[in-house]
């Protein structure tokens, strides 16, 4: 029997290599349950769509309408640095600037707001939905000292962008000694 080496991931997880072609012969199906109920879902890992034998049919829509309601929007953003400055942007359009929170707490900028659809419509009339209505939030911990008195947040063209001035931590301050 040829012997062959673990990869990483095997050996923190305990996984083991399968091999794709036997799993095509069989194609195998993993069973999956829907949160709400204890109706058992087929998962198939091969390439046909079997889903017969009394098993309820995936609807993708229906699961990430319920997983919406209850989740959070995560913002994307890029952050890098200046000379003087750590500059965080991140594209949030179609929201207004009193309708966003921003707040810095030691080393942690977060970003906070919502994005209101104003206009309702039902999902069985949605050939695509990628955008993300409702509730978001970031936080980002910051690489460097800074001075969030002096910071600043602008919001154009939908682009939120937050200035964060660095604190010199270089610069040396004499202190004097009072005697008692």
């Amino acid at each position: 029997m040829l012997k062959t080496k673990k990869s990483f991931f095997e050996r923190v997880t305990g996984a083991s290599s399968v091999d794709t072609n036997s799993l095509r012969e069989r194609e195998p199906s993993m069973p999956i349950y829907a949160e709400e109920e204890e109706t058992e879902m087929v998962m198939n890992t091969g390439g046909s769509s079997n889903m017969g034998g009394g098993h309820r049919n995936f609807n993708v829509f229906e699961e990430e309408a319920a997983f919406s309601n209850d989740a959070e929007g995560q913002l994307t953003i890029d952050v890098y640095q200046t000379e003087g400055e750590i500059v965080i942007k991140s594209t949030i359009a179609g929201v207004k600037p009193e309708d966003l929170d921003v707040s810095i707490n030691n080393d942690m900028v977060t970003i906070k707001g919502e994005r209101k659809n104003e206009e309702m419509v039902s999902g069985e009339n949605y050939y695509y939905q990628e955008c993300y209505w409702g509730v978001f939030s970031r936080s980002v911990v910051l690489p460097v000292d800074i001075i969030s008195d002096k910071a600043e947040a602008s919001l154009k063209n939908g682009i939120l962008t937050i200035r964060l001035p660095k604190a010199d931590v270089t610069k040396i301050k004499k202190i004097q000694v009072r005697g008692f």
